[in-house]
């Protein structure tokens, strides 16, 4: 997936522990472990905006965009939908 999660990156920079931030936000710590791993499809907004608040930083500190090689081969085109 093109969208990366630097939560790890930002926990470092901040000095805080997961398990910290876990509690901070309401979240578990194996939800907070899937979503720094990468393995989730998906981040609601209210947990976005969660994390931006305890970790004092913007969404685009959290996320990072990397296309993949195959981006362009089949990917949905919004302009062509409708």
């Amino acid at each position: 997936m093109p969208i990366i999660l630097r939560l790890d990156v930002m926990l470092a920079r901040r000095k805080r522990r997961a398990k910290d931030l876990a509690r901070a936000i309401g979240m578990t710590e194996a939800n907070l472990s899937l979503l720094k791993s990468g393995k989730v499809q998906g981040v609601r907004f209210a947990t976005l905006a969660a994390l931006c608040r305890e970790l004092d930083c913007q969404p685009g500190d959290l996320l990072e965009f990397q296309p993949d090689e195959q981006a362009g081969e089949g990917r949905n085109d919004l302009s062509r939908a409708g």
